[in-house]
């Protein structure tokens, strides 16, 4: 008897195993069942908060169901970031990533989130140069005019940035690190207010995302000097790039990414992941995307996670050479 009882014992357990990890999958196939949220850890107008509503609505459509576009501002983007990687990893709350996101593991001494294990990378959305833009009534009109002017100035010119630790940051204190120049850092809580500031005068330039400057620049409200990419850009031809302007070598781009808590299950990330290829390779995407100077860029799940290890190296030389910290 007593063996017989073990028996039935184990048969018990293995049943119950057998038929709460099947539950899983149910669970995950069904997913989304109720409204997704989409956490964007800038404020609204800005380049992310744009990439973040024309994805949001290309995955709604794709999945069937509402992506709620969140705003999350505040401290470089770490607010809405450590919300994600505390919320629940049932794939109703993500995170729109950015550049920030990989040097923020360097600039900041107290993360409460770690950017390569508090999230499940799910894909790449977009990738671009930066353009260094300035005040109309600046008097450099190329990067060589800008910098001797830096150098004339010396810690008086300024440059605005989106936030602490952002590639609007981090690009510019490269610049600073290979010109020998010291242009003086004013953070913002976004691309939006800083805009605004350096078309108002109350800062001098700023290196920014083509997306949310070239309408400025169109408009006669700001003045472009260069890209920051690799290659010219064909939202913008008649630019030049950085090193093409005379500092050699100078390269920094700007991305965006999608990424989920970590422990979300596998295939709710596959699911999300199916959506935003078929997402990022609709015409109309890649179109409104080229034309402010982003590329849309799938990446697996896998390859983003590899990618998102190289930035988090690559900026942290940066953030070193430069001497940027924050608290």
């Amino acid at each position: 008897m007593p063996a017989i009882s073990a028996w039935r014992a184990a048969l018990a357990a293995l049943t119950l195993a057998a038929c709460a990890a099947p539950g899983l999958a149910p669970a995950a196939s069904a997913w989304p069942e109720k409204p997704v949220t989409l956490v964007v850890p800038y404020p609204p107008g800005g380049p992310t908060d744009i990439v973040a509503r024309v994805v949001a609505q290309g995955l709604g459509d794709a999945l069937g169901q509402t992506v709620i576009v969140d705003n999350r501002s505040g401290a470089g983007g770490n607010i809405g970031a450590d919300m994600v990687a505390k919320s629940a990893p049932d794939g109703y709350t993500l995170l729109l990533a950015t550049t920030a996101h990989a040097i923020n593991m360097s600039l900041f001494k107290n993360l409460g989130y770690d950017t390569q294990k508090s999230f499940a990378p799910v894909s790449l959305l977009t990738k671009g140069p930066l353009v260094i833009v300035t005040r109309p009534d600046l008097p450099a009109h190329s990067v060589g005019e800008l910098i001797a002017l830096a150098k004339q100035r010396a810690g008086q010119l300024t440059f605005a940035s989106s936030g602490n630790g952002q590639s609007t940051h981090l690009s510019a204190e490269l610049f600073n690190t290979m010109a020998g120049t010291r242009m003086v850092h004013v953070p913002y809580r976004g691309s939006a207010p800083a805009l605004t500031d350096v078309m108002g005068g109350q800062a001098d330039l700023m290196f920014d995302t083509m997306l949310s400057s070239m309408p400025y620049v169109k408009s006669g409200k700001l003045q472009a000097l260069a890209i920051t990419g690799a290659q010219r850009s064909p939202a913008a031809p008649d630019l030049p790039t950085v090193a093409e302007a005379g500092l050699k070598d100078y390269e920094a781009t700007a991305w965006n990414g999608l990424m989920a808590p970590a422990g979300t299950p596998a295939a709710v990330v596959q699911k999300l992941s199916a959506a935003l290829q078929q997402v990022l390779g609709r015409p109309d995407v890649q179109q409104k995307f080229a034309a402010q100077g982003f590329a849309a860029d799938w990446m697996t799940p896998d390859d983003t996670r590899r990618f998102v290890g190289d930035e988090v190296r690559k900026w942290a030389e940066v953030v070193r050479a430069s001497g940027a910290t924050v608290n």
